[in-house]
């Protein structure tokens, strides 16, 4: 006779429960090792964060300072060699198949060392969490067949494989491979899918790469951070503050001039600004060339469209090719999207003083509205109304 446990329920119950352990996990990794150890972007109540700690002690055998440094490494380096994880060198399979793998084997001294810092070291985290890493989740096997017999077995197994699927599998390679981008961040990430429930939210990819400091994910009105929701009803006990989730810069209405508060506004808010300045300036525009674009150069309008949108350090060399000889074809497209770029340059520039840029930007409305355009025109508008939202 096997042993059915201290809770012998049916089967659609005990798939239930095992995934609403393992749901403990995801929030765990999103709002303990990632938002709050590896970002500091949410502070946690101590007994919180501890709970957190020792669940995935139990649970996945994680080191925070392991796990925070080579998160953190991975925004310093994102899709370089020295990227601890990612798809574009290492290729999508491995680290989908080998995302653990590839976590154990980026944990060396010097990486420790440098992206580590501000981590927990107090006596637990030093001679229980790290030293008998393996005890928490032989402890967790004991626990599940105690509590659930023979169905344990695939309950525990499935608890063991959640995390390396899907935060370090499916996150860090779907989540630079493929999916939708709500911004044109330097890097591949992407958004998988709008609805953040899975993963807690880690599922907002790209939203997270442009804004990495921000304690929430979600950034359109469709977008779904269930990590956020579990962070607001936190906060209602005190036992967690989110930090970054505002935007810093807003509008005036009625500000019709450039200062340099407009420039430190638009600089902090330039990703937002680039975007609406696709869907401002360059869809209208590109939508008024449509026929053009289709008749005098191949790729045709879908593919332009992307190109003409892209970060352009992701632009591969044969898509430049393509998107020279559109610009090359048409004179409308090249100025808008030069425009962009020069938008761009503005807060890409170093050394340059608050009043240089303020002149710079100047000089860039100023061109913008004697260009003709008129989505130009209101979009220099749109710009001068830019202030940094009080404190």
């Amino acid at each position: 006779m096997w042993y059915n446990g201290l809770l012998d329920l049916p089967v659609w119950q005990l798939i239930l429960v095992a995934l609403a352990l393992t749901h403990v996990t995801i929030v765990s990794v999103t709002l303990y090792l990632h938002r709050h150890s590896a970002h500091n972007s949410l502070d946690l109540n101590p007994v919180l964060s501890h709970f957190f700690r020792f669940w995935l002690w139990l649970t996945t055998s994680i080191v925070t300072k392991e796990w925070t440094a080579i998160h953190r490494k991975h925004h310093a380096m994102c899709e370089t060699e020295n990227d601890p994880h990612s798809p574009v060198v290492k290729g999508l399979k491995k680290v989908l198949t080998e995302g653990s793998e590839l976590y154990a084997e980026a944990a060396t001294p010097e990486t420790l060392e440098r992206y580590g810092q501000r981590t927990p070291q107090d006596w637990v985290e030093r001679n229980v969490y790290t030293r008998h890493r393996t005890w928490g989740i032989t402890l967790m096997a004991v626990i599940d067949l105690l509590l659930f017999g023979v169905n344990g077995i695939w309950i525990w197994a499935v608890q063991m494989m959640w995390s390396p699927v899907w935060a370090a599998g499916v996150i860090n390679g779907i989540g630079h491979y493929f999916g939708y981008r709500n911004f044109e961040c330097a890097d591949n990430a992407r958004n998988i899918v709008p609805w953040g429930i899975l993963v807690g939210g880690e599922e907002l990819h790209n939203n997270h790469h442009t804004y990495p400091n921000s304690s929430k994910l979600s950034r359109r009105w469709y977008e779904i951070d269930i990590g956020w929701g579990y962070i607001r009803l936190f906060q209602l006990f005190g036992l967690a503050k989110p930090k970054g989730y505002r935007p810093i810069a807003h509008r005036v209405p009625g500000k019709l001039a450039v200062d340099v508060e407009t420039v430190q506004a638009i600089a902090n808010n330039r990703f937002d600004i680039m975007r609406q300045y696709r869907k401002r300036v360059l869809e209208p525009v590109l939508r008024q060339q449509k026929q053009v674009v289709e008749k005098d150069i191949k790729p045709v309008y879908s593919r332009a469209r992307k190109l003409l949108f892209r970060e352009t350090s992701l632009i591969k060399p044969h898509d430049q090719k393509h998107l020279d000889s559109l610009l090359d074809n048409n004179a409308v497209l090249r100025q808008i999207y030069d425009k962009s770029q020069e938008l761009q340059e503005l807060w890409r520039r170093r050394g340059l003083k608050s009043n240089e840029k303020m002149q710079a930007l100047v000089e860039w409305c100023r061109e913008a509205e004697d260009s003709g355009i008129r989505y130009l025109e209101e979009f220099a508008a749109h710009l001068k109304s830019y202030a940094l939202r009080p404190a």
